[in-house]
């Protein structure tokens, strides 16, 4: 007797994360549906890129409306569902702090709800965020206490704990992974680490540009995408649902990330970039670190591709563009 293929559903596969989960499930023999606002109009580029866009069943759903997610989840029954939508942005939710709280909690939680109403429910991945905690004086852990310092993470600490509260309540197989920053040629130009690579890239070529920056203190924990989603499916394949940190457990400063990539361009970063204090924010986390341990010893989640690698992939991802 034929075993019955796996089907998962990706809301959100439009996306940096979404688009190399739903690769790795492919490969590994999920039937893969994925969702965006108005998948006949969408373009799907990052499916395209990665060459599984006529792979990937998409379909609309609006996460904010209760109806649209009920439909949706109806039509994949899948086996496992990855919310990875929502606002993305920390700094554009200092703008639209109301949008981004619709987006990430009451999208969360219509999909919590819906859930709860199957009689066999999926097994449910949130996408978190190492905004939850701020400022991280050591390596952040699963019980380290929220901070939220910008209306983006204090949706994402929302959406969490309803997460935990919806597991915990109703018995639902619900997840969070509380992802630190991590990045891939997929990432969207408006991310910072792209805005430094490119403007890096077009000097290199010849531009008299200057790349204005914010801060260049403030110090990150950055990883390599296509590693991090393998975490999302391990969480989803346990016996018991929990929380996870995904992190490296190394930091770098903004400004170590510029002197880095030009650096591997020949260049000299102090003489191509100036500080801009309009770029700055309302409120910004100086240091984020992760202890990912728990996830190393329960999932088996192992980092390979180091800080200097993963600027020297989206360079040379940047230079093939052009």
């Amino acid at each position: 007797m034929a075993t019955m293929r796996k089907k998962a559903l990706i809301i959100g596969v439009s996306g940096q994360d979404g688009a190399y989960l739903a690769k790795l499930l492919l490969e590994k023999g999920y039937e893969v549906y994925g969702t965006s606002r108005d998948h006949e109009v969408s373009s799907f580029t990052n499916l395209v890129s990665l060459g599984i866009r006529d792979r990937v069943k998409t379909m609309s759903m609006v996460t904010s409306d209760f109806r649209s997610v009920l439909t949706a989840l109806q039509r994949a029954e899948a086996d496992e569902v990855y919310n990875l939508a929502g606002q993305t942005s920390v700094g554009m939710s200092f703008d639209y702090p109301v949008e981004t709280f619709e987006s990430i909690l009451i999208g969360t939680m219509n999909l919590l709800e819906c859930l709860r109403l199957f009689r066999n429910p999926s097994r449910f991945y949130n996408a978190g965020s190492s905004e939850v905690f701020g400022n991280t004086k050591k390596p952040a852990t699963e019980t380290t206490p929220f901070h939220p310092r910008s209306p983006y993470a204090a949706a994402k600490a929302a959406a969490q704990y309803a997460v935990t509260n919806y597991r915990e309540a109703y018995g639902l197989f619900a997840c969070t992974g509380i992802l630190f920053n991590h990045e891939s040629p997929l990432r969207p130009a408006r991310f910072v680490t792209q805005k430094i690579v490119s403007a890096a890239v077009r000097i290199a070529n010849g531009s008299k540009e200057k790349l204005a920056l914010g801060r260049l203190d403030i110090r990150r924990d950055w990883g390599w995408a296509p590693e991090y989603v393998d975490a999302m499916w391990r969480m989803l394949q346990q016996k018991k649902p929990d929380d996870y940190v995904v992190a490296t457990g190394e930091e770098h400063s903004l400004q170590q990330f510029v002197a880095e990539t030009f650096r591997q361009l020949g260049l000299d970063w102090r003489k191509h970039v100036v500080c801009d204090r309009k770029l700055f924010r309302p409120s910004d986390i100086e240091r984020s670190c992760g202890n990912a341990s728990k996830a190393r010893h329960k999932l088996g989640f192992t980092t390979k591709i180091g800080f200097k690698k993963i600027i020297s992939a989206l360079i040379q991802r940047d230079q093939i563009r052009r």
